[in-house]
Parts: structure tokens; C-alpha cells; sequence
């Protein structure tokens, strides 16, 4: 079982998954995002992403104060001053919920904040569980949710 706590096991991956461990490392998304408990999520940790899949990067911070957050991201550099954000609030499950959408080289990124322990949100525990699916069912079954995934 892959330790997806951390990013490292991007640095053996496929192709996409060194290229993303390159632009997160370069970026220090993570060390930047350090008291967040930040934890990569969706499809390209578990090898079913298709062109244009974005790195999701669930958080736990608190949604009420998406401008103090989204203020902090900048001045530490994690987002870049001339790069446009799109920041939204949001309602998911009930849970209050802030959405950072921008682009850092060709990755598009979504950060996540909810306020509860990113292990336990939605996205991960997803994650997870198919993980754990494509394990099971091997490789000619990736190849076949791929192939859905791309005629969506």
C-alpha cells in the first residue's frame, strides 16, 4: 500500500506523476501548505488521471476565513501575484468548504479547505477506497475506467 500522507512516491511514478512531484517540489506546495495538513487527492495519485486532470490538494483550514487563507497563500509565495485565482465558497455535504482554482505550469490546481482533518474528508477517503479497487481488479481494469474517463 502507497503511504499517500506523503508526495514522495510521485518521485517513481509515471510519467505524469514525476512531472507533478517536479512542480510541487519546485513549488514547495506542501511545505508551504505545512499547517494545513495538506494531502494530494483524485485521480493522478492513483493513475487513472486523463489530459488536463488537476492536482487536488485537500486541506484542513477553516472556510470562514478565505481571505486571511487565500492572503497567506500569496505571501508565501505559493500562488504567485501574477497568477489569476478562482476562489470559491462553497457548500458540500453540509460542511462549509473553500475552493482555490489556478494553474502552475501546465497543472491545473485545486486547493480544498474543509474544516475537518484532510484524512477524514471526502476527496481522500475516495481516494482511498478506489485505490484500494484498482488494486483488486488490476491493471485491465484501470485501463478500462481510463477509457470512461476519457469519453465523459
Amino acid at each position: 500500500m502507497i503511504d499517500f500522507t506523503q508526495i514522495d512516491y510521485l518521485e517513481n511514478g509515471n510519467e505524469r506523476q514525476k512531472r507533478a512531484f517536479e512542480v510541487l517540489t519546485k513549488y514547495k506546495i506542501f511545505e508551504k501548505l505545512s499547517k494545513y495538513s495538506p494531502l494530494l487527492a483524485g485521480t493522478i495519485p492513483i493513475e487513472i488521471d486523463i489530459a488536463g486532470s488537476d492536482l487536488d490538494i485537500i486541506c484542513e483550514a477553516d472556510p470562514g476565513f478565505e481571505e486571511d487563507f487565500l492572503e497567506e497563500l500569496r505571501s508565501c509565495d505559493l500562488i504567485p501575484q501574477e497568477i489569476d485565482v478562482k476562489v470559491e465558497n462553497i457548500t458540500l455535504n453540509g460542511e462549509r468548504s473553500i475552493v482555490l482554482n489556478f494553474m502552475l505550469e501546465e497543472f491545473p490546481i485545486e486547493i480544498f479547505g474543509q474544516n475537518k482533518p484532510a484524512r477524514e474528508q471526502n476527496a481522500y477517503r475516495h481516494m482511498i477506497a478506489e485505490y484500494k479497487i484498482l488494486q483488486e481488479k488490476g491493471e485491465d481494469f484501470k485501463k478500462k475506467i481510463i477509457e470512461l474517463k476519457k469519453g465523459e
